[in-house]
């Protein structure tokens, strides 16, 4: 006798979570096992056809199927692209803009979702799904792709011997000890309860919450942090501005710098190695940037060698790799609430290489658009090196200090 219960339960606990052709096999199994009238009560209980039944049971007679196929081969539904040549074409012709760059194309649909291929290949007599498109896409060698920062631009064609030209420099100061670092300015940042980018540890569900607009807080405001990397002592000093970033901003973070860190390490040092940038608020075109320079000079005796990376390169500067990108992952996800903090999240910057952070706070005023005159240009005492003087030139004191 039949023990309809029996089937039932096995169905729901294997037989229903196979796939097809297991389906089919279990289906087949279970009629041949019960005998006369299995069948029918399989078929009842399993809701699938008699023939389907059937079929199990000549699979059971025969070999097993490849890994991965369900069906024989020839079986099941034919697929779109035979039974419509005229699809992939089309399809091409709604994907292929991107590629051909041709501005009266449907470029628009390349952006689009699955759901509007598939849209306006139905409008084009081509009837299809949001997952037959995702399919016929892959064989086609489509798939969705960000942006990738790859392209440079134009290579200024001294580019790479003025890389040699800084290392070179760099190495000749190592060996006579004396210091060497990197400048820059880091992105201003917004003072407040504003989201930072990256994620931190917190309580699960328990985001912390922040601004939905990141809409300056007048009173709080921006603060500008310049840095300065001593590439041979793998320290930092980072001097967080409150007005603007100027060339006059630069400098005084550069004398900062001297004054907390770099005259203890350097007591004896009669020179200073700096890179920077070629643009900002230390290009090399800035004169704002060279007169200050020149009374740093003045001031402390040091005969200053200026070298600037090649326009498009401050990727290359040691700062960013060395410094900036340790602070910006020292603090995500953290918003930056108040001045106070930032100092305190830039100081407890540490890397395994042993990176050790300073920052202090400058509360100066630094103004805009101060002009430096040609006279004032010529009373400096800048003289150019014979490579590339415009990126190379070294700054002499023109008195000693006290």
């Amino acid at each position: 006798m039949v023990d309809a219960d029996a089937i039932r339960q096995r169905w729901e606990a294997v037989g229903a979570k196979l796939d097809e052709r297991g389906r089919r096999l279990f289906a087949a199994a279970e009629a041949r096992t019960a005998g006369w009238g299995g069948l029918a009560m399989v078929s009842k209980i399993t809701r699938l056809a008699r023939s389907t039944i059937n079929r199990g049971e000549d699979d059971l007679d025969t070999q097993p199927l490849l890994v991965g196929r369900v069906r024989r081969a020839g079986g099941g539904r034919r697929a779109l692209c035979d039974t419509d040549p005229g699809l992939v074409p089309a399809l091409k012709r709604l994907v292929q803009p991107a590629t051909l760059g041709d501005p009266m194309r449907p470029l628009i649909w390349v952006s689009k979702s699955l759901e509007k291929l598939a849209a306006a290949l139905t409008e084009m007599g081509h009837p299809i799904g949001p997952d037959t498109v995702r399919k016929e896409l892959v064989k086609l060698g489509f798939s969705r792709q960000s942006n990738r920062k790859a392209d440079e631009g134009s290579h200024h064609p001294d580019r790479n011997a003025q890389f040699e030209y800084i290392n070179a420099k760099v190495v000749a100061a190592q060996v006579r000890q004396q210091p060497v670092i990197s400048v820059d300015t880091k992105k201003k940042e917004l003072i407040g309860n504003f989201k930072n980018g990256g994620t931190d540890y917190r309580p699960k569900r328990k985001p912390r919450r922040v601004n939905v607009h990141d809409f300056e807080d007048k009173k709080r405001g921006k603060v500008v942090p310049y840095g300065v990397y001593d590439m041979f002592a793998n320290a930092g000093f980072v001097s967080l501005g409150i007005t603007s970033d100027t060339a006059e901003f630069a400098v005084q973070s550069i004398r900062c710098w001297r004054k907390r860190m770099g005259r203890q390490r350097y007591p004896k040092a009669r020179e200073l190695t700096i890179t920077a940038d070629c643009g900002g608020s230390n290009g090399a075109r800035v004169r704002l940037w060279k007169r200050e320079l020149q009374k740093l000079a003045d001031d402390t005796g040091l005969v200053i060698h200026v070298h600037h990376y090649p326009p498009g390169t401050s990727k290359w500067n040691k700062i960013e790799h060395r410094l900036f990108c340790h602070i910006t992952q020292n603090w995500r996800g953290r918003p930056l609430t108040d001045r106070l903090a930032v100092v305190e999240l830039i100081g407890a910057t540490t890397t395994k290489t042993g990176l050790k952070v300073d920052c202090a706070l400058d509360t100066r005023t630094y103004q805009k658009g101060i002009k430096v005159s040609n006279t004032e240009m010529k009373a400096l005492s800048i003289t150019g090196d014979r490579f590339h003087p415009e990126w190379n030139y070294k700054i002499t004191p023109r008195q000693q200090p006290p």
